[in-house]
């Protein structure tokens, strides 16, 4: 399963040193063992070259099954074994180390990017254009609903050692978890359609309309291929280059925020009264549809496997939960800063003007630069290089996460290059068909745009549900097991973010649903999709489940 067995490591010492080494007690040999030589920090990034013996018997289950990282693959925290010699049940947590969270930092900025990808941006924008400022508050407390979700599913990876398609593979029957599999793809392509016209988009504004949004496309893919191919040079190099994508967008946007001088009054009142009227309920509605990302949650699960945890050592599992809850919450923080900037912006420049109701990704560029003119570096062209960080660096999180996802619902053994290929062919070509297709005019790309966030709002209950499910069973994560009461609190939470964008879904059939054959389907699809639902509930264990099952039983009494 990809667990790391942290005992072999320190027991096999090389032979030369076995007669020279003090038979005083066993914890003397473990530490000798430990420190050879001087270790420096670049050197507990990247797998000891000590450790060639135990990377060269592989296990059994790491080829039987297919795992997220390969123990090779995977970065040595260098003192855990240290801090665990501690405790004898190696349940003691040490005490808190900057050193130690900086190498743990890294799969929550990756996380992260799904918060800022172009959907993301063009409903920020949105906001600020026909809301104003009003609706911020609404953005930091949906990206706290997000961060709870993200640290659940960091939970599950930590404590089982397995990503959430893994365990989903184990916990359901056959046909479910196909279901489920093919729902989570269905996600995976509409956020990587979204996300590769952005990038397109982003291209065609800093080519000056020389490059078509086709070519963007096919521009965009290439890079994605470009970027993976870092990762065989180990994990801490992509994360580099996210952080670098991340920094891009961050300064991009503050630029932007800098040279429109929103109001910080209102920009306080919006973060801190409430507010909602009935003709901002909508885009009220896609700014917390826009933060659960259903392809995210599993995603996050399968980051964590990167860093060398043993799960059957509670120590090493609390203190990684507890670096990686730190490290995800600086992401988002970074994240909800970034997509204030985008709606503080717009709120400024277009609230109650005439451009509101019309303003998208397509033309927003152009909108800034008459708004606020050339400058000393135009608008126009900072906008396209935020945009562009956003859609690459997205696109490369989506291709990573599609990895996991087939990987771990089918166990498919495949070269994770070939994987991609296969993961990447599966979003790229209908994004291409899209781009031809949707290319004709900006509205059609905004009719387009609505439709791939309905087709994500659909899967969101089968990401959570599960999640939910396995984090709150004790067989699945023993002492790790979430209490009653935060199993409330996130049931509360996925309640509340599946009614919302249930209730996008009815404002979205209601105004487009025409003919009584179209209007049949689509009524015998929602009775499908609600069944389904339920069954994931009621399968879940949880005191919603066993409301349902005595509802039933009352009815059929």
């Amino acid at each position: 399963m990809g667990k790391g067995n942290g005992n072999s490591n320190y027991t096999m010492n090389p032979p030369q040193e076995q007669d020279n080494t003090p038979s005083d007690s066993p914890k003397v040999q473990v530490l000798e063992a430990q420190e050879p030589e001087p270790v420096n920090e670049s050197h507990r990034l990247l797998p000891s070259p000590l450790r060639s013996t135990e990377n060269s018997v592989k296990t059994e289950q790491e080829d039987e099954e297919d795992v997220a990282y390969e123990s090779g693959e995977k970065i040595l925290i260098h003192d855990f074994e240290l801090d665990s010699t501690s405790s004898t049940d190696f349940s003691s947590v040490p005490p808190f180390s900057f050193k130690k969270l900086w190498l743990f930092t890294g799969p929550g900025f990756l996380m992260s990017i799904a918060f800022l990808d172009p959907g993301n941006l063009e409903g920020d924008l949105q906001a600020g254009a026909i809301a104003g400022y009003s609706l911020l508050w609404l953005l930091m407390w949906a990206t706290v609903m997000g961060l709870l979700i993200q640290l659940l599913s960091v939970r599950v990876g930590v404590a089982t050692g397995r990503h959430l398609s893994e365990l989903c593979r184990e916990e359901y029957p056959d046909w479910a978890r196909l279901l489920l599999w093919f729902m989570a793809e269905l996600a995976l392509i509409g956020a990587d359609i979204q996300e590769v016209i952005g990038s397109a988009i982003a291209i065609q504004i800093l080519s000056r309309g020389m490059i078509p949004l086709w070519a963007g496309v096919l521009i965009t893919a290439s890079d994605c291929f470009m970027f993976l191919l870092l990762e065989n040079y180990g994990v801490r190099k992509l994360e580099a280059v996210f952080a670098v994508l991340i920094s891009t967008m961050a300064l991009s946007f503050a630029w932007m925020f800098a040279d429109t001088k929103p109001s910080g009054k209102e920009l306080l009142i919006g973060l801190l009264v409430p507010k909602l009227s009935s003709r901002t309920i909508r885009q009220a509605v896609g700014v917390v549809g826009c933060v659960i990302m259903p392809h995210n949650v599993f995603l996050h699960s399968a980051l964590v496997q990167s860093r060398k945890i043993d799960p059957n050592k509670k120590g090493q599992v609390q203190e990684a939960i507890n670096y990686y809850g730190i490290e995800s919450s600086v992401a988002l923080l970074v994240s909800f800063m970034i997509n204030l900037f985008v709606t503080t912006v717009f709120a400024k420049g277009f609230y109650g003007s005439k451009q509101a109701d019309g303003i998208g990704l397509v033309n927003a560029g152009q909108y800034l630069q008459e708004k606020y003119g050339g400058g000393l570096f135009p608008i126009l062209y900072i906008w396209g290089i935020g945009l562009l960080a956003a859609g690459q660096s997205s696109t490369i999180t989506g291709t990573y996460a599609g990895q996991f996802i087939m990987g771990g619902f089918l166990n498919l053994r495949l070269k994770k290059s070939l994987r991609a290929l296969i993961t990447r062919s599966c979003a790229i070509l209908p994004t291409i068909m899209v781009a031809l297709v949707f290319n004709k005019s900006e509205a059609s790309l905004d009719i387009l745009n609505e439709w791939l966030n309905v087709l994500q709002s659909i899967q969101i209950p089968f990401a959570l549900i599960p999640l939910l499910t396995l984090v709150s069973k004790e067989q699945v994560m023993g002492v790790f097991k979430i209490g009653p009461a935060l199993e409330r609190v996130a049931w509360t939470v996925a309640g509340l973010v599946i009614v919302i964008n249930g209730y996008l879904l009815l404002d979205f059939f209601l105004s487009e649903v025409n003919g009584l054959l179209f209007g049949f389907l689509v009524c015998a699809g929602t009775a499908a999709y609600v069944s389904f639902i339920v069954y994931l509930i009621s399968h879940s264990g949880s005191e919603l489940s066993n409301w349902l099952k005595q509802l039933f039983s009352k009815g059929n009494a």
